[in-house]
């Protein structure tokens, strides 16, 4: 892609922050460096990092801001190129092969001898793998977009070692062979963000193929901004209590740590029960709404009086 084609919102890395905040998308530097240097460079993006810490939401939001197509692959255990890449349209094949046979008659009486009849068939055995027989998936669908497109491979580290090897050609090339018909080339390359959790180790010749991010769980500044252009109708002073505690339950020895994502809900909970600050009852009757674990919601309601007691006095 030249610097022609680039959009407007990814014309430098303050119209990346700038372009993805009109959505509601709070970026840091980092963030958009590397959104910038992806379209540029067209190197696909790998993000890892905990769960709920926006990395899907980055490329839902992309999407939104550039007005692109957003084609997005959940990887799976067993997930193949016939998920990933393309299938053979099955019915398709099936009721031409059906006319076929009707009509085979009619194609090879004139022709003159079995040799003759072999080749007016051979015609017909192409078009039976042809791109009209051909039904796009994700990867082949992001190959074939003329206005630009951001394609989501989500979770890859739970995909197989075999998947990993298939996407090598097409983040590298941003390119798809399909043997029948040959290489389709794309033209518009997309903006490819793969997303991990971290629960298995990518491969290297993976990762060398893409610009590497890494999103943790944000500071208690860039938290309230987050929460700020989410909930918009929240108190300066319930956000900041909210935060604060959210931050202490993050220190907690607890299995799964709130998300930004529930950090969000929780937000708009709070609202919608017409809080105006923090107290322990109302803490503990929502801490399901952050919590998604019993062991965790038991370990941190035992705390809550000290946590909600130290929340406040920092925020008074």
């Amino acid at each position: 892609m030249t610097s022609d084609a680039t959009p407007t919102g990814l014309s430098s890395i303050e119209a990346v922050t700038e372009g993805l905040a009109t959505v509601g998308y709070i970026s840091t530097a980092d963030i958009s460096l590397v959104v910038y240097l992806a379209h540029h460079l067209r190197k696909p993006i790998l993000i890892e990092g905990p769960a709920g810490v926006g990395k899907t939401d980055l490329a839902r939001s992309a999407a939104q801001y550039l007005g692109f197509e957003l084609l997005r692959m959940q990887c799976y255990e067993g997930l193949d190129e016939s998920k990933a890449l393309y299938e053979w349209k099955y019915g398709k094949q099936l009721l031409y092969t059906q006319i076929l046979k009707e009509k085979i008659h009619h194609l090879i009486e004139s022709a003159d001898g079995l040799d003759a009849s072999f080749e007016k068939l051979a015609g017909f055995q192409d078009l039976f793998f042809s791109r009209e027989f051909l039904e796009p998936r994700p990867l082949l669908r992001a190959m074939e977009q003329t206005g630009g497109s951001v394609l989501l491979i989500d979770e890859i580290d739970k995909s197989d070692e075999e998947f990993e090897a298939l996407l090598l050609e097409v983040l590298s090339d941003y390119q798809v062979t399909v043997p029948e018909i040959g290489t389709i080339s794309a033209q518009v390359p997309p903006l490819v963000i793969l997303t991990s959790n971290n629960t298995r180790e990518l491969g290297d010749a993976l990762k060398r193929r893409c610009l590497h991010l890494h999103i943790d769980f944000p500071d208690a500044d860039l938290e309230s901004r987050i929460v700020r252009s989410r909930v918009p109708d929240i108190s300066a002073r319930l956000l900041a209590q909210l935060v604060g505690f959210i931050q202490k339950v993050r220190e907690q020895n607890i299995r799964k740590l709130p998300s930004i994502s529930e950090t969000i809900d929780w937000a708009r909970t709070l609202v919608l029960l017409h809080a105006e600050a923090l107290d322990p009852a109302l803490v503990r009757g929502t801490l399901n709404v952050i919590l998604k674990r019993q062991s965790d919601i038991l370990e941190v309601a035992s705390k809550v009086d000290g946590l909600v007691a130290e929340t406040l006095g920092e925020s008074a």
